[in-house]
């Protein structure tokens, strides 16, 4: 389960183009900023989970001449 801290610490990562995350006393380092993505969409998945809070998503279809 993932705690406001650190969705905050991977974004900051991320914001700083950095591979490695620190939490408390463990330390994580992402292979890749791909890879650190997805630990942030994870960690919003998961604290949407435990708040209630639905997670929406939209698919949008853009068309031009026939389908």
């Amino acid at each position: 389960m993932y705690t406001e801290q650190q969705l905050q610490a991977l974004r900051d990562a991320l914001a700083n183009s950095v591979r490695r995350v620190r939490f408390g006393d463990r330390e994580i380092e992402y292979r890749t900023i791909d890879e650190l993505k997805q630990a942030i969409a994870a960690a919003e998945a998961d604290i949407a989970k435990s708040s209630g809070v639905p997670i929406t998503r939209q698919i949008r279809v853009s068309t031009e001449k026939g389908f």
